[in-house]
């Protein structure tokens, strides 16, 4: 799963063993070249070859340029400004993931949109809508095994968090879809079964009397189910999904990590109560393989489930699952990449770097930009990357890249991408979020010296027109780029202001002030 974590609670419908869907042709590539990707709002990042590929809030956005220029598909037909939730790319071929949300009885409910996918690197797309099922219970083939399985009838609460390709299949981890796999490129979908949460292996020679289902359901007693039968399991609650090869597969869920060695037809549970040497928790969001100097090792972010014994960190096995070791416990990872016998993992906390398999962590400072005056204020990071010495960051505030090598130290020097609505004008300026929560956040005050390099000063006061706070006084500033500056809230005496509406006076040598507002909202 990439981003922000999903809660456990889940409320769905549905699923048969093969499901079709409608697949639409889009020429979908943006044509024009940006400076900056499309949104600040950073779920995943992914490196292939050349390319940087960024999941956002706006849709995807790539860079082969070292983020020098960048091509936008969020405004294409394919896309419509959707969210991206999963990218995974394979030689020539990308299939990306998109998801929004809507509202149902008052409430803010995550919803699949659908599979987009590219043959040609991105010059043309095919558009599948969210994978769902007809009716209410299915039942599938298993060996000798009859399995019932629930039917996902909606999109709502399924949305796929993560993709992985293999040579002749396409597989995604769906919050409320659970674990499928498509060999015909999204025309139809295959539910594939997982162990449920009181099983540690299946294979198709056992006997087997569970359902495959993520939620309770119970039905009239004139159907062949009944409330036994369909018996919801964590562990058919997906969030990531790892191909190592064509027949090995690692798949996150609410309930621990699944290993498959025969291209998903059985599998082996490792999770914190059935191992001596477990991982931390069997909340599993993100699965990803290091491989170096012959050795192969599976990292996962692992988080606590239901537990209490359970632990946020990271956990990771370079014997195939057997044993475990964890590290940066108590730290909710999100995301984790490779250099050579360096890790990375993106939390909460910020970006994490390891030499030594996890024995010592460093964390990155404070990320700021000194070129652009561009600063990161949270230090939540979703997704990271690297390629050579570049690591690639994004997260709430945007994207960011720095350099890790011997002649330029870890997190030292940051180059940040921070879009925004240019001005263009010495006369315009404005202030977001509006409004502006200081407990939460910090205000940006937006404005340009229109191509001059000259002193700025800012000055904010009250309703009343009485001076708060003097933001910044005769600062130069560039005229190379656009500015931000920012608020905490807090007034000359280093108070919390009131909640309300403020003035703000943006003073630019050579022009005349302007003036913009702030709304406070505690």
């Amino acid at each position: 799963m990439r981003g922000a974590a999903a809660a456990l609670a889940v409320v769905l419908y549905a699923a048969p063993p093969l499901c079709s869907q409608v697949v639409t042709s889009f020429g979908a590539r943006s044509t024009d070249l940006s400076p900056l990707p499309r949104s600040n709002s950073v779920n995943d990042l992914l490196v292939r070859g050349d390319t940087i590929w960024v999941a956002s809030g706006k849709g995807p956005s790539f860079s082969s340029t070292g983020g020098s220029t960048w091509k936008n598909l969020s405004n294409t037909a394919t896309f419509d400004d959707k969210g991206v939730s999963a990218i995974a790319v394979r030689g020539d071929e990308i299939w990306i993931a998109t998801a929004y949300t809507t509202k149902l009885e008052n409430e803010s409910i995550q919803t699949g949109h659908g599979l987009h996918y590219s043959l040609d690197r991105g010059e043309t797309w095919k558009f599948i809508s969210q994978p769902v099922d007809t009716g209410k219970v299915d039942t599938l083939i298993y060996g000798r095994n009859k399995i019932p399985a629930l039917a996902v009838t909606v999109p709502q609460q399924n949305v796929t968090y993560d993709i992985a390709l293999t040579q002749n299949a396409v597989w995604i981890a769906s919050w409320g879809g659970m674990l499928r796999k498509s060999t015909d490129r999204g025309k139809s979908w295959q539910r594939i079964i997982l162990p449920p949460d009181n099983l540690n292996r299946i294979s198709p020679d056992d006997s087997l009397t569970f359902a495959l289902s993520n939620v309770n359901k119970f039905f009239a007693s004139d159907t062949l189910y009944n409330k036994d039968t369909l018996r919801a399991s964590l562990n058919h609650v997906m969030f990531a999904v790892l191909a190592t090869d064509d027949n090995t597969l690692w798949v996150g869920t609410a309930n621990g990590i699944n290993k498959s060695e025969d291209g998903g037809t059985s599998w082996r549970k490792f999770n914190h109560q059935n191992q001596v040497k477990g991982i931390s928790g069997n909340f599993v969001v993100a699965i990803e393989e290091q491989r170096w100097n012959g050795k192969r090792i599976i990292w996962a972010a692992t988080s606590n489930a239901v537990d209490l014994d359970e632990k946020r960190g990271v956990s990771f096995s370079d014997d195939g699952g057997e044993t475990w070791r964890t590290a940066l416990l108590g730290e909710f990872a999100h995301n984790i990449a490779f250099k050579d016998s360096i890790v990375y993992v993106a939390a909460d906390g910020g970006l994490y770097r390891s030499s030594d398999f996890g024995k010592r962590w460093l964390r990155n400072g404070t990320v700021y930009d000194p070129v652009n005056l561009q600063r990161f204020v949270s230090p939540t990071v979703y997704g990271v990357a690297a390629r050579g010495d570049t690591v690639w960051i994004g997260g709430p505030e945007g994207l960011a890249y720095t350099l890790d090598s011997a002649t330029e130290p870890f997190g030292k020097t940051w180059r940040i991408f921070r879009t925004y609505q240019p001005v263009q004008s010495t006369s315009k300026t404005y202030s977001y979020p509006l409004p502006f929560s200081p407990d939460d956040e910090l205000v940006r005050i937006h404005y340009s010296t229109q191509g001059r390099t000259v002193p700025v000063t800012i000055r904010i006061f009250d309703f009343a027109m009485q001076p708060v706070k003097t933001l910044i006084r005769n600062a130069s500033r560039s005229g190379t780029v656009e500015h931000d500056e920012t608020w905490n809230g807090l007034d000359d005496l280093n108070r919390r202001v009131a909640n309300g509406v403020y003035f703000y006076r943006v003073e630019i040598e050579g022009a005349d002030p302007i003036w913009g507002k702030i709304f406070v909202l505690q």
